[in-house]
């Protein structure tokens, strides 16, 4: 047989191969996955099929590669170019592979929960390492292909004198980078923010929607997007609603005249409470906190499982207290007082008009 014949059929033998392998792996493990709503192997067919698709074929080329007839000169030129895609094949299969685990630990530890404190402290860690580990493999999977080329060794060599005057260089240009990212890896582990904590800063509500390398994306409640540097959350200070629990205590205020009936509006205050299920059945009280020259302030805290579920609350109360009053003790709304005693002459005897 010819040698580019008997080339191309290796070629095409190793492709067949690899698909077949590729083909019956797949069909198992689809087979596997469908007996179950979540399954570890239908996550890997679903992040790791198509990688697969192209790892395979190629180690098997790899290894038939020695059966093959051709020129010393092109096969070392065929060989570097499968080497180096099977190194690229390999660092694909790689990143795909760890949002395998992603999903498996995401399905262990569930966000839908009521209490996630534990679940978005490890989702927290779990996708700044991720992040960590691919931007690793991409930069060893670069080195390792340079490094498949002898005029790059050659350069390498020649630049290891200057690795320390260039890593100082490298430091002060980079070191706003170097220090997000450093401080990344704090925030990863000491967590004063996780995923989906609910946070005030400057001046802005908002829940945590995705931590990088370098920054933190903050969803505000009309879905504006805030993006922080990842070292303002260790240099400036700022409130974490969510940081022990997400349990919290709303606070409503109301101004009305002296006149107001307390009893009867505590009385419609525990009603309106037991009504709703947006109250956790922890904290009620309703206080005059404050007498003014013209009204009193009447407090009212009540408590709720989440930050939105208190100010749904806080709304809820507000809305049907005010409505209470106006329709029960109107008298009892704000009002100006004026006396009039004695502001103006008395009138005049009827013999002098």
């Amino acid at each position: 047989m010819h040698p580019l014949l008997w080339n191309f059929c290796i070629l095409v033998a190793a492709t067949i191969i690899g698909l077949l392998i590729k083909f019956i792996s797949s069909r198992l493990l689809r087979i596997y996955s469908q007996r179950n709503n979540y399954s570890f192997f239908g996550s890997f067919i679903t992040h790791l099929s198509w990688p697969i698709g192209y790892f395979i074929p190629l180690l098997v080329f790899k290894i038939m590669m020695p059966l093959m007839r051709m020129n010393k000169l092109y096969y070392g030129f065929l060989d570097r170019c499968v080497s180096i895609l099977l190194i690229i094949s390999f660092a694909i299969l790689l990143t795909r592979a760890i949002r395998v685990l992603e999903d498996y630990v995401y399905h262990i530890y569930d966000l839908n929960k009521a209490d996630n404190l534990k679940e978005r402290k490890i989702r927290t860690q779990l996708k700044f390492l991720r992040k960590l580990v691919v931007a690793i493999i991409v930069f060893v999977t670069i080195a390792l292909v340079l490094l498949s080329f002898e005029s790059f060794r050659k350069l390498g060599t020649g630049l290891l004198t200057g690795v320390g005057i260039g890593g100082i260089i490298i430091g002060f240009a980079a070191q706003n980078s170097l220090g997000n990212l450093l401080a990344g890896m704090q925030l990863a582990f000491t967590q004063p923010i996780r995923i989906d904590d609910v946070l005030v800063v400057e001046g802005e509500w908002g829940r945590v929607e995705d931590i990088t390398l370098t920054y933190v994306v903050l969803r505000i409640w009309d879905q504006r997007r805030l993006i922080l540097p990842i070292n303002y959350f260790i240099q400036k200070p700022f409130q974490n609603w969510t940081r022990i629990s997400a349990d919290i205590i709303g606070t409503v205020f109301i101004y009305m005249d002296y006149s107001i009936p307390l009893q009867a509006l505590r009385a419609e205050f525990e009603r309106l409470l037991s009504l709703t299920k947006l109250w956790d059945e922890k904290v009620q009280v309703l206080q005059l906190t404050d007498a003014k020259e013209r009204t009193i302030e009447i407090r009212m805290l009540v408590s709720a499982r989440n930050s939105s579920d208190a100010f749904d609350l806080r709304c809820y109360i507000r809305e049907n207290m005010i409505t209470y009053i106006q329709q029960n003790y109107p008298e009892g709304l704000p009002k100006i007082r004026t006396d009039y005693t004695d502001k103006f002459p008395q009138a005049l005897p009827e013999s002098s008009i």
